[in-house]
C-alpha cells in the first residue's frame, strides 16, 4: 500500500449514482467523490426499465476520472436489490432490466402461493414477501412464456452484471444473491426445489460467492482488480456502522429505509413470517433481520410533483419548512400499498389523510412535516417489533445514508422510540464497500479493526429523546391507521415498550 493507491466504490442508487475513491493512510479512510449522475428509469410501452447502458457507461466515466487521481488497486460496485439481467449463451444482455416498480409482477405472490405455500416459501428461503422480489418477477416471465426467458441461459443481479462487464468472470454475490428470495435459508445454495416447484430454469442460476471475493482484474486495465463488495447497497451500509453489539440496531435511510439488526443465523421463526421480516446476508457470514420502510422515496415523488408545477425545493428547504409547521398534525402510513407506485404523490398524501379523518396538509412545509413523522413513528414499529423476533434489548439506534443527513429526521426518530439515535456517516454505503476492497487488499484484518476506521475517519451526530407524551399518543394513532381498502398498517407484535 502507498500513498497513491486508490480504491474505487460504486455506488448505484435507485435515484442517482455515485463514484466515491478511498485511500487509506493504516488509520483513516479519506474518501473523494469523483462522479456523480442521475439514474431515472424509461417508461416504454407501459414498461418501466433501467437504462443500464447508460448506467454501464457513467461507471466507465468513473473509472477513468479514479485512473486520473491514484494507481487505482480495485474496483467494486453495490446497488439495489432484487432486479437482474438475462443473459443469452454466449453472455449478451437480452434486453434492459425491468424496474421493480413496474406492474408485471402484480398478483405475482397471490399466483406463487397457489403452487407452492406461502410458509414454505418462508422456510426454504428466510425472506420477506414483497411482490418486487427476484422471485415473483421470474415468475410472471414464466407464466407469460416470455421469449427472454427462453432465450436466457443466466440471471445475474445488477451489481453482477456489472462487475461481469468489467471483469469478464459471472458470479453471484451472496449479499445481493439474498435479496431475491431464491437463496436457501442457510446460504449455501439457491433454493433449488423451490424453484423448481415454481417450474424458474434452474440454468439462471451459477456460483455464489462471499463478499469480499476477487472476481480478477479489470477487462482493459490488468492492474485494477474488480472485487465484489457486499454488492447489496444495504450490505455495505450496515458495514458501516461504527458500532457491532445485539444492542445495536440500525437504519440505513435513503429512497428506501431499511431497518434492523445484525444477527449471527438467520431467524426464521413463524413470527418472522407472520410479520413480513427479512433475513439477507451480512459480512462476515452473519445475518441482517430486517424490514424495508417506503422511506424517502416519499418525498422525492413529492419534489418531482412540485417541480412540474414550478417550485423546485431542495431536502434543505423541505426540512426548513417543515421546522415550522404544527407537529403530529397528519400522519401516513409510509408502507401503505398507495405510495409505492410513481406518480402524484402530493394528491395521494391528502387523499390519504382525508380517507382517515385527519387535517388534509397543503403547503410543502406541512407534507414533508408529515412524511418525517410518519417515517420516525414507522422505525419504531419495526425496530421495537426486530427486537421482539431476534430476543434483543435494544439501547442505541444507529443511523447511516444520507437520510442521516437530515437533523429533524433523526431527532423525530430519536423522540418517537425513546432511544438515542447516532447519525452517520452519510457515505456509509460506500463506504462499505471500501472497507470490503480494503480487507481483501490486505489493508485491514478484523472486524474490529474496521470498527476503528470507521470511528477515526467519519463524524457523528448524536440525538436524545423528547417529546414525551406527544409522541406516545401520536404513535397509538399511527397505530389505528386504516384507510379504505388499501390494506392500512400492519400490525407488529409488541408495538408499546415495557
Amino acid at each position: 500500500m502507498s500513498s497513491s493507491d486508490t480504491l474505487l466504490a460504486i455506488d448505484l442508487g435507485a435515484e442517482s449514482g455515485r463514484a466515491v475513491t478511498g485511500r487509506f493512510d493504516g488509520k483513516r479512510l479519506q474518501l473523494a467523490e469523483v462522479r456523480r449522475f442521475a439514474n431515472q428509469p424509461v417508461d416504454i410501452a407501459g414498461t418501466l426499465y433501467w437504462d443500464i447502458l447508460g448506467i454501464f457507461a457513467n461507471v466507465e466515466l468513473a473509472l477513468e476520472a479514479a485512473r486520473a487521481s491514484g494507481r487505482l488497486r480495485s474496483v467494486g460496485i453495490d446497488t439495489w436489490g432484487v432486479d437482474f439481467g438475462l443473459l443469452d449463451r454466449r453472455g449478451r444482455l437480452i434486453a434492459n432490466p425491468v424496474h421493480y416498480r413496474d406492474r408485471r409482477t402484480e398478483g405475482m405472490m397471490e399466483r406463487a402461493f397457489e403452487i407452492v405455500p406461502r410458509e414454505a416459501i418462508f422456510n426454504a428461503t428466510g425472506n420477506m414477501f414483497l411482490e418486487l422480489n427476484t422471485l415473483y418477477q421470474l415468475l410472471s416471465l414464466c407464466l407469460a412464456q416470455d421469449p427472454a426467458l427462453e432465450m436466457a441461459e443466466r440471471m445475474l443481479n445488477i451489481p453482477d452484471l456489472m462487475h461481469y462487464w468489467l471483469s469478464g468472470e459471472m458470479a453471484h454475490e451472496l449479499t445481493i444473491a439474498s435479496t431475491t428470495q431464491c437463496v436457501a435459508a442457510d446460504r449455501k445454495d439457491w433454493a433449488r426445489d423451490l424453484l423448481r416447484g415454481l417450474a424458474i430454469p434452474a440454468r439462471l442460476f451459477g456460483q455464489i460467492v462471499a463478499p469480499g471475493t476477487c472476481l480478477g482484474p479489470l477487462r482493459a486495465h490488468k492492474e485494477t482488480k474488480v472485487i465484489a463488495p457486499a454488492s447489496h447497497d444495504t450490505g455495505s451500509a450496515v458495514m458501516a456502522v461504527p458500532a457491532r453489539g445485539s444492542n445495536i440496531a440500525w437504519i440505513s435511510s435513503g429512497t428506501w429505509s431499511v431497518v434492523g439488526i445484525v444477527t449471527d443465523a438467520p431467524v426464521v421463526t413463524l413470527d418472522v413470517l407472520t410479520f413480513n421480516f427479512t433475513n439477507e446476508a451480512a459480512w462476515g457470514g452473519r445475518n441482517r433481520l430486517s424490514r424495508n420502510v417506503m422511506g424517502l422515496w416519499i418525498l422525492q415523488e413529492c419534489r418531482r410533483q412540485w417541480a412540474t408545477g414550478g417550485e423546485t425545493l431542495s431536502y434543505d428547504d423541505l426540512v426548513a419548512l417543515a421546522r415550522r409547521c404544527e407537529p403530529l398534525r397528519s400522519l401516513i402510513d409510509p408502507d401503505d400499498a398507495r405510495f409505492f407506485r410513481p406518480g402524484a404523490m402530493v394528491s395521494t398524501i391528502r387523499e390519504y389523510c382525508a380517507l382517515t379523518n385527519q387535517p388534509v396538509p397543503q403547503s410543502p412545509g406541512e407534507i414533508a412535516r408529515c412524511v418525517f413523522e410518519s417515517l420516525a413513528l414507522a422505525y419504531r414499529k419495526a425496530l421495537e417489533c426486530v427486537g421482539r423476533l431476534a430476543n434483543a434489548e435494544i439501547e442505541t439506534i444507529h443511523v447511516v445514508g444520507g437520510g442521516s443527513r437530515n437533523a429533524l429526521l433523526c431527532q423525530f426518530t430519536a423522540d418517537a422510540t425513546r432511544r438515542p439515535v447516532v447519525a452517520g456517516p452519510a457515505e456509509a454505503t460506500a463506504i462499505g464497500n471500501l472497507l470490503a476492497q480494503a480487507v481483501t487488499n490486505g489493508w485491514i484484518g478484523t472486524e474490529e479493526e474496521m470498527v476503528e476506521v470507521v470511528r477515526q475517519s467519519f463524524s457523528e451526530q448524536c440525538f436524545s429523546p423528547s417529546g414525551g407524551d406527544a409522541w406516545e399518543q401520536a404513535f397509538v394513532r399511527f397505530q389505528g391507521l386504516a384507510p379504505g381498502d388499501a390494506g392500512g398498517n400492519t400490525s407488529y407484535p409488541g408495538d408499546s415498550r415495557a
